[in-house]
């Protein structure tokens, strides 16, 4: 079971990282009635899949892995949450972005972006896929039982 539930934490956390590349790909492309559906539902994953992060994570904390006292006490765990919460503050603001597109994309008209938007959406979504790639360090070092300290 351990491994199932390792293997779920772990795909879930790949899909994460492909949404936001497709949508880093499709921003810098023009957009279209057919790009922004396809990033909304992007996003949409992003956020299901960040759940799932979540969920998979959790349980592996708690029930399957080294227990929670174990990671509790290791920097690099408490690091990577860091980094986990900062990227689901940061990807505020492009979902917002997606969800206000709802409207015109219904009416059939492409949503507007200015360059000066477009650039910071992409900037951001850099900065997510920076900081999940620091988590996997993290996760690496964690794994190794780096960073362990005790009370």
């Amino acid at each position: 079971m351990t491994a199932i539930f390792a293997f779920l934490h772990h795909i879930a956390f790949v899909v994460i990282m492909l949404v936001l590349s497709a949508e880093m790909l499709m921003l810098k492309q023009q957009l279209t009635l057919t790009s922004a559906r396809k990033i909304q539902i992007y996003d949409a994953i992003y956020g299901a899949s960040a759940v799932l992060v979540l969920i998979f994570g959790g349980l592996r904390v708690m029930y399957f892995e080294k227990g929670a006292d174990y990671y509790l006490h290791s920097a690099p765990f408490i690091a990577k949450m860091i980094l986990f919460l900062i990227v689901g503050l940061i990807s505020i603001q492009p979902t917002v972005t997606f969800i206000k597109w709802g409207k015109s994309i219904k009416q059939g008209v492409v949503p507007t972006l200015s360059d000066a938007q477009n650039r910071k959406l992409r900037m951001i979504i850099h900065v997510e896929l920076t900081l999940l790639g620091l988590m996997i360090l993290c996760a690496a070092l964690m794994a190794k039982g780096i960073g362990y300290f005790d009370n």
